[in-house]
């Protein structure tokens, strides 16, 4: 597909300041002249090919810094101000109230400030849904189909779904963006690469011969609102009585093998895999084999899709479902557990296996009006660890279940306290205080209290141990590789160097992971500005070799950026230690180094070793009087 459309729907992107920028950083570098804008066609080509780089970036860290840049510039641009929100939505509600026989209502001023916050956390959300999802590794789309999504979704409001069609967005709009719909997407944008390329759209045998001509018209004008609208109405979800049933068989499309049976087998239901398109089935059986389980319809044949499971060069990447964000649902996980036994590395997917059942009995005890545990609702409020799921990003079934609690009274149970031994600021801290949810403060890590957290549940901070020391280098990076951990070549140049230091003797050290926005950054900060008020609070900078013990002594980690000493690499630029775990099993690796000078975003992870107070004799309880 060419940059004809983007062009002709687009006229001013040809000499925007983003293209513009790109293409003056393009001939910096290559030394060649810049594309001149009677060229818009290669210009524009230019700046796709910059964003199509930032989101293949093997570096994790800086792949991740490229994306959230992105975001940041969406969300300063397109997510609405608090100021701007206008009265007429206010009045709205209030008019509702009115309807609703409640009567004349007053908004004041905190709670329009509350209802504000909200309009621009959905806002940002619903977006980020759409970039997370289109710069993953799952969409493989053309870049100027992406492009073409987002510049799309960014004019449109709510879905009306009497006139089945999504309004236009206005300037002052707090409605958040449209849904993401990935059956929807998946095929407006096989239709799109059809018509590109000279071929005929297939419509499924539910689609009237009325229904294919509209869709028809709208790929002619290169409406995306309209095809989305159409799309999103006729895609039907799998009923939940045949969600039930989960007998059923795995079929195999191996690598090389045709895309139109695959699409042609999982084309009558909505599962919001993206393989729904011809074109985007053949980019993954370009070079992956796939299997689909498919479960009994209500004729008792082998024709609902319900997982699909991708493997490449002999690995498992990907064992998606068709609940909300390509997660499981909740009837299948017994099938999906029979398959990854059956995996050479199935065990990659354990930790995502157990929380989705443990997920589910959650689930059932709640539908059951059942007490939790206290070690379920640690578990559901992921206090000591994230929930892994096997769909993109958070598990959506998290959030569901979590509304319909009251956190007040979980997290009294989480904490084995009563009302009166949670603090909030310091002046209410007592000898009794087992838990403080407020901002921190210089030497609340010293107080020996049980609980810590900015926030219930998000703000929780980690406690880790871990014990360091005792072994050389060579043993260190000899027990990694045993464990398949890997270790990528800039952290084994660190590991090597004469600033590694490494302890002679075993020692116990307390670790806190902490986010940036946990430190007070609430909208990123550079890594001395991390680093100096970590100081401030009582932490300090781990040794150099905490990173190996912590990985060699945690089968599931969340990731997390070690806060050390900065150690140069063969290049002399200075790194820190990378901590990650995923699918491809686990990682110790560096940062990119350009990133150290730059913005963290709040939501990065930082581990510190809690610093000891040798010279107090006094316990935690005697500390916490004196404070």
């Amino acid at each position: 597909m060419s940059t004809e459309l983007l062009h002709r729907k687009y006229r001013e992107l040809n000499t925007s300041d983003e293209v513009t920028a790109t293409n003056k950083r393009r001939a910096a570098r290559t030394g060649e002249p810049e594309t001149p804008p009677t060229k818009p066609l290669e210009r524009i080509q230019t700046y796709l090919d910059y964003l199509q780089e930032c989101i293949t970036i093997e570096d994790p860290v800086e792949r991740e810094y490229k994306l959230q840049r992105i975001k940041q510039v969406l969300n300063d641009k397109y997510v609405i101000k608090p100021e701007a929100i206008p009265d007429s939505y206010y009045e709205s509600i209030r008019e509702r109230h009115r309807q609703e026989g409640y009567g004349e209502i007053d908004i004041p001023a905190d709670i329009k400030a509350d209802l504000a916050t909200d309009i621009v956390a959905d806002q940002r959300n619903s977006l980020e849904k759409w970039i997370n999802y289109l710069s993953s590794d799952d969409a493989k789309y053309p870049m100027e189909l992406k492009y073409f999504a987002v510049r799309s979704i960014l004019g449109l409001g709510k879905y009306d779904k009497k006139k089945k069609k999504f309004d236009k967005r206005s300037k002052g709009s707090a409605a958040p963006f449209p849904d993401l719909n990935r059956d929807a997407l998946a095929y407006v944008f096989d239709g799109l690469e059809k018509k590109f390329t000279g071929k005929k759209v297939k419509f499924g045998n539910d689609i009237s011969s009325e229904k294919q001509e509209e869709f028809k018209r709208y790929l002619q004008t290169d409406n995306f609102a309209e095809l989305y609208a159409w799309a999103v109405e006729n895609f039907n979800p799998i009923p939940e009585e045949l969600l039930k049933k989960t007998e059923g068989k795995w079929r195999e499309y191996p690598k090389g093998s045709s895309p139109a049976a695959l699409v042609r087998d999982i084309e009558k239901y909505s599962t919001g895999w993206c393989i729904r398109g011809e074109a985007t089935a053949a980019r993954y059986l370009k070079d992956s084999d796939l299997s689909v389980y498919f479960s009994e319809d209500e004729k008792g044949a082998y024709t609902i899709p319900r997982l699909v499971l991708v493997r490449r060069s002999g690995a498992t990447r990907e064992l998606r479902g068709i609940a909300e964000d390509e997660n499981h649902d909740e009837y299948i996980g017994e099938v999906a557990r029979v398959k990854l036994a059956e995996l050479p590395d199935g065990q990659l997917f354990e930790k995502k296996r157990t929380d989705m059942k443990l997920l589910t009995e959650i689930e059932k005890k709640m539908k059951a009006k059942e007490e939790l545990t206290r070690e379920e609702l640690i578990f559901l409020y992921e206090i000591n660890l994230k929930i892994k799921g096997f769909g993109l990003g958070s598990v959506p079934r998290i959030k569901k279940l979590r509304d319909q609690r009251h956190p007040e009274t979980d997290m009294l149970i989480i904490f084995d306290s009563t009302a009166d031994q949670v603090a909030h600021s310091r002046e209410e801290i007592t000898t009794d205080t087992k838990a403080y949810i407020g901002p921190l403060f210089s030497g609340i890590f010293q107080l020996d209290l049980e609980h810590v957290g900015t926030s219930f549940p998000d703000g929780m901070v980690r406690s880790m141990e871990c014990t360091i020391g005792g072994k050389t280098k060579v043993q260190l990076k000899q027990e990694l590789k045993a464990k398949k951990i890997q270790i990528s070549q800039y952290a084994e140049d660190m590991i090597d160097s004469e600033e590694f230091t490494i302890l002679e003797n075993e020692e116990e050290i307390n670790l806190k992971r902490l986010t940036v926005r946990d430190l007070g950054f609430f909208d990123g900060a550079t890594t001395d500005q991390i680093f100096r008020k970590a100081l401030e609070l009582g932490l300090e900078l781990c040794p150099a070799e905490t990173g190996m013990y912590l990985i060699l002594q945690n089968s599931t980690l969340d990731w997390m950026l070690v806060a050390m000493k900065q150690i140069a690499d063969r290049n002399g630029q200075s790194n820190l230690f990378y901590l990650d775990q995923d699918s491809y099993g686990q990682r110790l690796i560096y940062p990119s180094p350009d990133l150290l000078d730059k913005k963290w975003d709040p939501d990065y992870k930082f581990v510190f070793r809690v610093r000891p107070s040798a010279s107090l004799k006094q316990t935690g309880k005697e500390m916490r009087k004196a404070a």
